[in-house]
């Protein structure tokens, strides 16, 4: 009877085995190839704008090397500065893969984000993190064509914006290649970024 129990609990231990080491294989078959099923989502679009020296900025600008692009404001009191910091904790991370991708830092709230408003303000931050502006019209359409929320919200003496707080990652082609959320870890996100260089 013993020996009939043990061999019952071995067969059942092999089996719970088996189906755990099965759902593992293909959770991780499934994440690596999320980003193949992403790449070339509808989002982005034609555009002119301004960088903070004031000189013209458009789509084809981004062509031929991948991008980061986050929308945000000077006057955010988290969500901005700590995706910022993070973004260049990310370049940092990813050594000389770091100098192969782009980032684009747009503002929606061209109101307030003058060129030389934005420009200060990235002084904060890493060198390789490129500020957009443009005027109202010109960021409504870069807010459109990549699908953000933006709301101007009043307050008691002044206002704010409420919007999107996820990163787009970009092919070299401008083809939507994924999304890093506002929290999402470190390990992550580096992990993404090394993903999109490595596209072709």
């Amino acid at each position: 009877m013993k020996t009939f129990r043990y061999l019952l609990w071995a067969a059942i231990l092999i089996l719970g085995a088996f189906l755990a080491w099965s759902t593992l294989d293909w959770t991780f078959r499934d994440i690596s190839s999320a980003p193949s099923r992403k790449v070339g989502a509808d989002i982005g679009g034609p555009f002119t704008a301004q960088l903070v020296d004031g000189s013209r900025f458009t789509q084809a600008d981004m062509m031929g090397r991948p991008h980061m692009v986050f929308f945000g404001f000077t006057h955010c009191p988290e969500v901005c500065p700590t995706t910022l910091y993070e973004a260049g904790q990310w370049l940092n991370e990813l050594g000389d893969d770091g100098n192969k991708i782009d980032v684009y830092f747009v503002t929606v709230d061209p109101q307030r984000d003058t060129p030389q408003v934005l420009g200060q303000y990235l002084t904060a931050f890493d060198k390789r993190i490129n500020g957009i502006t443009g005027s109202p019209e010109q960021i409504a359409t870069l807010v459109k064509a990549w699908r953000v929320y933006s709301e101007r919200v009043e307050t008691d003496d002044d206002y704010t914006m409420n919007h999107t707080a996820t990163t787009y990652l970009m092919t070299a082609k401008g083809q939507f290649f994924g999304t890093i959320a506002y929290g999402e870890s470190a390990a992550t996100a580096v992990q993404k970024l090394k993903r999109l260089v490595r596209h072709k």
